[in-house]
C-alpha cells in the first residue's frame, strides 16, 4: 500500500507493474551522480560493474591520488585528482560516494567528501568511519562476509 500498488494473494499481482512501482518508490526521481574515491583494483572493478548498469544511479566522477590515473577515462568514467574533489562534487551536486581506499586514508577522504556536501557513503575501506548523524554510511566488510559464507558452507557440509 505504501508504494501505491495493489493486488491480492488470490487474484495475484501484475509483476511488471509491481516492479515499476517499487523502482519508482525506491529510486531517485532523476538520475543521481555518484563519486568514487580510489581507483585501485577494487575501484576499477566497481566502475566496471556500474558502467551503464543502472539508469538512475551512476558513478560519474572518480578520484585518486595517483597521477598515472588522473586525467584518464577508466571504464567510461573520468578520473580526477583529489585536489579537484571539493569543487567538482559541490558543483555537480553529488551527495553519494563510494570509498575504495586503504584504511589509513579512509577518514581523510570521508572528511573531504562530507566537506563537499556528500551525505551518503558506501565504505569498502576496512575501517569504521566517524561521521555525524546527518551522514549515512554503509560499511562493506568483504572479509566478514566471506567468513560468514565459509561458516555457513561448513555447516551445510556437516549436515
Amino acid at each position: 500500500m505504501r508504494i501505491g500498488f495493489s493486488g491480492s494473494p488470490t487474484r495475484g499481482y501484475d509483476v511488471v507493474l509491481l516492479n515499476e512501482a517499487i523502482a519508482k518508490f525506491l529510486d531517485a526521481p532523476l538520475a543521481e551522480e555518484v563519486a568514487l574515491v580510489g581507483i585501485g583494483n577494487l575501484g576499477r572493478a566497481i566502475l566496471a560493474y556500474f558502467a551503464g548498469r543502472h539508469r538512475r544511479l551512476a558513478v560519474t566522477a572518480a578520484f585518486d591520488v595517483d597521477p598515472d590515473k588522473t586525467g584518464r577515462v577508466i571504464q567510461g568514467c573520468r578520473c580526477h585528482g583529489m585536489t579537484e574533489l571539493p569543487g567538482l562534487v559541490a558543483q555537480r551536486g553529488i551527495c553519494t560516494a563510494i570509498i575504495a581506499v586503504p584504511a589509513e586514508q579512509a577518514q581523510a577522504v570521508t572528511d573531504a567528501l562530507m566537506a563537499a556536501g556528500v551525505k551518503g557513503l558506501l565504505n569498502f575501506a576496512p575501517v569504521r568511519l566517524r561521521v555525524p548523524p546527518s551522514v549515512f554510511v554503509e560499511h562493506v566488510d568483504l572479509t566478514m562476509s566471506l567468513e560468514k559464507v565459509a561458516f555457513f558452507s561448513r555447516q551445510q557440509g556437516n549436515g
